[in-house]
């Protein structure tokens, strides 16, 4: 087994999130296996950082695209309002703890957690 990372994002400064995804994508290119885990006010920056024309729509489209983001809260993105925004990314709901993604899942197939 490589070295895994799993990033959970909870903090919803767009700024911050954006060097999550800065970090996530820099981790991927130096070999490490990396899923982002989405929670409280980042479903939110993220929805708005993906939309085209804001400063980070880049980072969010490549990390998407190397199917880095693992999945988003599924109660956490309703609650922010963001949850038809992801819905339209096509990006996964998860909530098998309580409405949130389990981290302890994560810890469990040898990823090391990380949260920002």
């Amino acid at each position: 087994m490589g070295r895994r990372v799993a990033i959970v994002a909870f903090n919803g400064d767009p700024e911050f999130f954006a060097h999550v995804l800065l970090n996530a994508l820099d981790m991927n290119g130096k070999g490490y296996e990396v899923k982002v885990v989405v929670e409280g006010g980042a479903t939110r920056a993220l929805v708005d950082l993906s939309r085209e024309g804001q400063p980070y729509a880049d980072l969010c489209r490549e990390a998407r695209g190397k199917g880095m983001i693992d999945c988003v809260c599924g109660a956490c993105a309703a609650k922010t309002g963001a949850l038809e925004g992801i819905e339209a990314l096509g990006l996964p709901l998860r909530g098998e703890m309580k409405g949130h993604p389990s981290i302890a899942a994560y810890m469990e197939q040898g990823y090391q957690v990380m949260t920002f």
